[in-house]
């Protein structure tokens, strides 16, 4: 299979100006719309924060207890059970910095999430913007603002801003050939998520099909003999993997377990152990038997999503490349197969940056109409997964 760079494409090609100042007056919109939802919840019904600011407090839910615990005091590990290592630790550790200066935690840990994913949609849009055509990159930033659980990069303590400012990051600094940059910024992300590995992957192969690119030839077999082209300067890419690796060093000095991420994962509640249970979703398939319908539509919503990924992988390929596919391929293959019921992979799938503009791209080739429906319906399922999320219901 072969794909025409997009740097050659010339229709109706997006122009040299990018609008940040609109992406950012557009999230700011979307911020304030949901920051609303979550304020009128708060008042009824309190949540767990501490600000006594019900426009803060209530978008501190489910797993933001996790990371102020540990940018507070630190990790904890207690085999069998929930335990804070199964949260990687760049997003908890900035936090940390941060309430050094903010002087609170949650305010902190807030500020960091908002900021990040303010400049991960920024970056997202600048990528695209360079890459595809103007309807399909000005689609690609709809898609960013409205795709449902990007509800997590307006003020929810999680890392998911992060990481995605991270990984598409890195990735701009390798297609800018700034080899140990993009390795070093590769290596930040893969110790911000257990996806992270995803960025590594993918700048490995990205690598590989620059050089290929450089003999005019851009098939998989081209991939596979540009190694011999490899450099020594090439070889700054493979810092990614530092991340995951300094991890796994630290869980193993520290409670002799450098594993101990995954095995925690397995503890009960969480109950995401691996194996076929997981693989083949026998919880996800008990809950449609006995009949649990409104959970089963939440799982089923994130299910979607990460179909939807899936199919937009050939699209990715021949849009961008053999590295921002593969790296899609494995930070979607990580939550399918790693997830007992799907619960959490809408969010997981927000990673998969290629496909935010492979999406965007898909809908600037159909009729107008039909763009303006998915918008709208992603729009409205955003501001309900928002409703549900400050009343404590689990959404991804």
């Amino acid at each position: 299979m072969r794909h025409t760079p997009v740097r050659e494409r010339s229709v109706d090609r997006a122009p040299a100006r990018y609008p940040w100042s609109l992406v950012v007056a557009l999230f700011v919109v979307v911020t304030a719309g949901l920051t609303s939802v979550v304020a009128a919840v708060d008042a009824v019904r309190p949540s767990a924060g501490g600000t006594g600011q019900t426009w803060i407090d209530g978008w501190f839910q489910f797993d933001s207890g996790w990371y102020a615990g540990i940018a507070q005091f630190g990790y904890s590990y207690t085999p069998g059970q929930q335990s804070a290592i199964a949260f990687f630790p760049v997003y908890p550790l900035l936090v940390r910095a941060v309430a050094a200066v903010v002087g609170d935690v949650q305010l902190a840990g807030q500020l960091v999430a908002l900021l990040s994913g303010l400049a991960a949609v920024v970056l997202v849009g600048s990528w695209a913007w360079r890459r595809l055509p103007r309807r399909s990159a000005l689609l690609t930033i709809a898609v960013a603002l409205t795709y449902p659980y990007t509800l997590f990069l307006h003020g929810t303590m999680y890392a998911d801003g992060l990481y995605l400012l991270l990984a598409v990051g890195a990735f701009v600094l390798v297609d800018r050939r700034w080899y140990l940059a993009a390795g070093v910024v590769g290596a930040l992300a893969a110790a911000s998520r257990p996806f992270g590995i995803a960025v590594a992957v993918g700048l490995v192969v990205r690598i590989l099909e620059l050089l290929a690119q450089e003999t005019g030839r851009t098939g998989w077999r081209d991939l596979v003999a540009s190694v011999r082209r490899v450099r020594f300067r090439h070889a700054g890419v493979l810092v990614s993997f530092a991340g995951l690796l300094a991890w796994m060093a630290y869980l193993g000095a520290e409670f002799g377990n450098p594993l101990a991420f995954v095995e925690t994962e397995s503890s009960p509640g969480w109950n995401q152990g691996v194996g076929p249970r997981t693989w083949f979703k026998v919880a996800y398939l008990g809950l449609v038997h006995h009949g649990r319908w409104s959970l089963v539509a939440n799982l089923t919503l994130q299910a979607l999503a990460c179909l939807v990924v899936v199919l937009l992988v050939r699209r990715i390929t021949r849009l961008f490349g053999w590295g921002y596919a593969a790296y899609t391929v494995v930070v979607i293959a990580i939550p399918i197969l790693g997830t007992k019921d799907f619960m959490g992979a809408g969010r997981y799938a927000l990673a998969a940056f290629p496909a935010l503009a492979a999406g965007g791209d898909w809908l600037a080739e159909r009729p107008r109409w039909v763009a303006v429906v998915t918008l709208t319906a992603m729009t409205a399922a955003m501001v309900v997964l928002t409703w549900y999320f400050a009343n404590g219901v689990e959404v991804s």
